[in-house]
């Protein structure tokens, strides 16, 4: 027996899978961009669109030939200034064009700027009066040119072949399946085989009607299409219509075939559609809704796949390649995309205006229409019981014969879902806590508010044991557990502590039938073992450990489309069971989608709807979806800026050797230092990517590497220094995909003073002024040396000076250190002396006295005893021990005085040199009879025989003498 779960998901994956069968038609409309007249700066008629191999789009123009680059528009007009017929490019990029009187082709020239070359005087002079030249075919080595009389042949070389004269006239021209068709009048279809006309066996069968396009079918079978009776079928059997759900009376201008296998067909009136090889109409667009002009007057799909239209007025550029459809204003539907479901073979469309839907039969899809009574906030679209019902801001809806019918009892309804293991009981989810709802009578009635809870329940999810998982966006995870009466519920709040990164930004989906939560860290899942919450292992593969996913959803395949923060993608499920991580191609969108509620709906196997700020965006997964392709970066002008900027360079360049005005192998500029301001404009020719392409770049020689990416296209450097520079840019599309590199290099010379001359200059000057400059040198050197010379004697004669001086001035300072200190001993002596005299005063006043005693006394003994006294007294006053001591020092304070006395007059005695010393003191008669211990008048006579000893006359003075010894 089949699992119910397992039954539940086959009933639900055959059922999407019928539901492929029954939406045929892609909804919406492709991705497109209009560009005006004046966004082009250009005429309002573009009768062809061809491009180059490096992505550059060309626009055969009233006004001339317009050249698209990714992110702007230049234009190239005819010498002539009339208008350009047809453009095509040959695999050199030579630029072939025709128009009004003239024809040619365009070719870069070595400063990159488009030059045309005419071939109109290659032409004979009686063919030179030409009117129009309407179309340039290229068929192996040949270049036809087609007026409505000729067709003149070229070699690639540009030399003329051959001239095919038309009588009557031309009225239409076609290439396929490497085959020249021309229609003329009267004369049908013919082919030009051999540089003649060739009639076909069915050329007159499609009469005198006008062929706009011819395209090689399936088995060898061609479409002829008509500008007035459709479209006409080649096969076996004949020239037959070819039955279509195009109206007959619509008037084709252009058809070509895409590589997809489907047909572009661009009218007159009626815009433009797509047509499958059944002759089904899989996309009609015109003027309402999706082109601004419906006027078709050419057809261009480039290397990407993209659909280039030329109007009557302006040039549209529909993005058939990408896996995107946008259902939005245009398309009929107003108003933010909030949810959206796939139901009873229609489209419904829930915005913030209210619910929409769009009937799907095969390969037809009716307007979008307004489903009454749902104006306001439309928030989830749920099919439950095989019936459809809406979370409204006005409460809960079911759709009934398309029609919104209220369900009367609650508003604020967030989401509606069956309640497990309760067949007729519907939960949902309320602007304040859970509310009850009741299939009675096959209608779904309101039963109750739950109680026990109050929170906002935007997201509720309900796991396999019947628990109710609500998360709040800033307060955390609630477990709600409903009673049997369901009329409550018990609630377990989850945090941080439970072993959630955050409380914040957390959302719950059901993913692989198990619950899946979100949260700025990451993706969590919960342990019911242990109550807590962790890591999930499976997504932490596919995702960064702190990636916010913001919507995620399974479709009946098992893929994961997701929407996060700054990255949207899929998981694809492979056949082993892993997944394929895809994100790239929907950088896309990511700007357009809705930012309050973020929602992803699927709509079937591979099909989502993902909601957007204008409606919804479409998408197919697909393995075909292909990449789009790279294309190079592209240097489209170098300026020298100041005052006024000079262009240098234009941005096309013709490879060498080739002539190509693709690539250049750019020569090496040199500028001048004057000039050295210099300003680089760049792009990548990636169509309708303008502010979304981002470039990274580098001038090798001023800097190190390569700079952050940006969406800036243009970088100047100012002041540059002489010296050899390479610029270098990278560019970087919507998809992550980087183009070749681009590189100009240029030398700035050397300002005049500093050129090769001016350093020969330079080094003649500075020899001739070292020369003179040492010349000059040695004289000064030799002044120099002079005054040094002299300055140094001076000085050193200044040096003895001050040295003699302070010689004198120590020896001064000594003198009078000497002086003082003699002055000093002097007192000392002098002390030493007075003391010495006045002892010696009193012992002779006392021995006098003892002797005027001894004469007085009458008793012989004493007197004996007095007697002693004065002969002690006597023999100490001759005593020599003062002396000695006096001697000592009076010989320091004066020099020596008694050794040189006596060395000097050695006849001297005793007293004689204490007399001479005594002199030298200073003192008086008196006080040298004193201290020698002898009268007065005794001086006097030993200071006579003393003069007579120094042999000193009359006129001399003794005591004189003696101080100046």
């Amino acid at each position: 027996m089949i699992p119910p779960k397992m039954l539940y998901r086959f009933i639900l994956l055959l059922s999407f899978l019928s539901l492929n069968e029954c939406l045929g038609q892609t909804p919406g409309l492709p991705f497109s961009k209009y560009y005006s007249s004046k966004d082009y700066n250009g005429g309002t008629q573009n009768f062809a669109i061809t491009q180059s191999s490096s992505g550059l789009i060309y626009v055969a123009n009233n006004f001339g030939l317009l050249e698209y680059d990714g992110a702007g528009w230049r234009r190239y007009p005819l010498p002539n200034s009339t208008k350009v017929r047809d453009v095509l490019l040959d695999e050199r990029g030579i630029i072939y064009t025709s128009g009004q009187g003239e024809f040619g082709y365009f070719q870069a020239d070595q400063t990159g700027i488009l030059r045309f070359h005419s071939l109109l005087d290659q032409l004979p002079e009686a063919n030179r009066n030409l009117e129009e030249i309407w179309k340039i075919q290229l068929l192996h080595d040949r270049v036809y040119f087609f007026t409505l009389e000729n067709v003149f042949v070229f070699s690639k070389d540009h030399q003329l072949l051959n001239i095919i004269s038309g009588n009557p006239a031309f009225e239409s021209f076609h290439s396929t399946n490497n085959q020249l068709f021309l229609n003329q009048l009267d004369s049908g279809l013919q082919l030009i085989e051999k540089n003649k006309l060739e009639p076909l066996d069915f050329g007159k069968s499609l009469g005198n009607n006008l062929i706009v396009g011819i395209i090689s079918f399936a088995s060898n079978q061609k479409l002829f299409f008509t500008r007035d009776q459709g479209i006409f079928r080649l096969n076996s059997v004949g020239m037959l219509p070819w039955q279509t759900e195009l109206s007959n009376k619509t008037r084709i201008n252009k058809a070509i075939r895409l590589k997809n296998g489907n047909i572009a067909i661009g009218t007159q009136s009626d815009g433009i559609f797509i047509l499958n090889e059944n002759g089904e109409i899989i996309l009609k667009m015109n003027n309402n809704p999706g082109l601004q002009n419906k006027a078709v007057l050419s057809l261009f799909e480039d290397i990407s796949g993209n659909l280039w239209v030329g109007h009557n007025n302006g040039i549209s550029l529909i993005e058939l390649s990408l896996p995107f459809r946008e259902i939005d204003q245009y398309s009929g539907l107003s108003g933010s995309g909030y949810d959206a479901d796939f139901f009873d073979g229609k489209l419904y469309y829930g915005t913030n205006n209210g619910l929409a839907v769009q009937q799907m039969n095969g390969n037809t899809a009716s307007q979008i229409q307004k489903i009454e009574h749902s104006s306001g906030q439309v928030y989830s679209i749920s099919e439950i019981h095989n019936k459809l019902f809406l979370g409204h801001n006005d409460g809960a809806y079911e759709i009934i014969d398309g029609q919104a019918k209220s369900i009367d009892g609650v508003t604020g309804i967030w989401k509606l879902q069956p309640l497990r293991d309760h067949h007729n009981m519907v939960i949902g989810g309320s602007y304040n806590g859970l509310v009850l709802f009741e299939f009675k009578d096959d209608k779904l009635k309101f039963v109750r508010k739950i109680k026990g809870f109050n929170e906002s329940s935007r997201l509720i999810e309900q796991d396999n044991d019947g628990h109710i998982w609500m998360t709040h966006g800033y307060k955390g995870v609630y477990k709600l557990k409903l009673n049997a009466t369901l009329d409550a519920v018990e609630v377990s709040y989850y945090g941080t502590e439970a072993g959630l990164p955050t409380n914040l930004l957390i959302s719950v989906y059901k993913i692989n039938n198990r619950l899946i939560f979100t949260t700025e860290y990451g993706m969590y899942s919960f342990d019911p073992q242990t109550d807590r919450f962790e890591k999930d292992p499976f997504f932490s593969q596919y995702f960064p450990q702190d990636f916010l996913l913001t919507s995620i959803i399974e479709d009946p395949l098992g893929n994961v489309f997701y929407i996060g923060e700054g990255e949207v993608g899929v998981l694809e499920k492979q056949i082993n069971g892993t997944y394929l991580k895809k994100h790239q191609i929907f950088n896309k969108i990511i700007p357009l989608l809705n930012d309050d509620l973020q929602n992803i709906s699927p709509i079937k196997a591979n099909e989502i709807l993902f909601a957007a700020k204008e409606g919804f965006i479409w998408y197919r997964l697909d393995n075909n979806n292909q990449n789009t392709p790279t294309f190079p970066t592209m240097i489209r002008s170098v300026y020298l800026t100041g005052a006024t900027d000079s262009l240098i360079s234009h941005g096309s360049y013709p490879k060498k050797g080739t002539g190509s005005s693709e690539e250049l192998e750019k020569e090496n500029i040199s500028i001048p230092y004057s000039a050295r301001n210099i300003r680089f404009e760049f792009s990548n020719p990636i169509p309708n990517n303008e502010n979304t392409t981002q470039f990274q770049f580098w001038l090798e020689g001023l800097e190190k590497d390569f700079g952050e990416w940006t969406t800036k296209r243009d970088r100047g450097y100012t002041n540059l220094r002489e010296g050899a520079y390479t610029f270098h840019v990278k560019s970087k599309n919507i998809y992550g995909q980087i183009g070749e590199e681009d590189r100009y290099s240029f030398s700035i010379q050397a300002p005049w003073y500093r050129s090769i001359l001016a350093y020969l200059t330079y080094v003649l000057l500075v020899g001739g002024l070292l020369v003179l400059f040492q010349k000059r040198m040695d004289k000064k050197f030799q002044k120099k040396t002079a005054k040094i010379t002299s300055i140094q004697r001076e000085v050193i004669e200044q040096k003895e000076t001050a040295l003699k001086d302070s010689h004198e001035e120590i020896e001064r300072l000594k003198n009078e250190q000497l002086h003082a200190e003699i002055k000093s001993k002097n007192k000392e002596l002098a002390s030493a002396t007075m003391h010495l005299i006045n002892k010696n005063g009193f012992i002779d006043h006392v021995k006098d006295h003892v002797a005027t005693v001894v004469k007085k006394s009458k008793n012989q003994e004493v007197k004996n005893e007095l007697q002693k006294v004065i002969q002690s007294i006597d023999k100490n006053m001759a005593g020599d021990n003062d002396w000695e001591q006096f001697e000592i020092h009076f010989d320091q304070v004066h020099g020596d005085f008694v050794n040189r006395f006596k060395n000097q007059f050695e006849d001297l005695s005793p007293q004689e040199i204490k007399l001479s010393a005594y002199l030298r003191m200073n003192l008086s008669s008196k006080e040298i009879a004193h201290l020698m211990n002898i009268s007065t008048r005794g001086i006097e006579i030993a200071r006579y025989r003393l003069r007579k000893k120094l042999n000193l006359n009359r006129a001399e003075n003794l005591q004189e003498f003696i101080l100046k010894f």
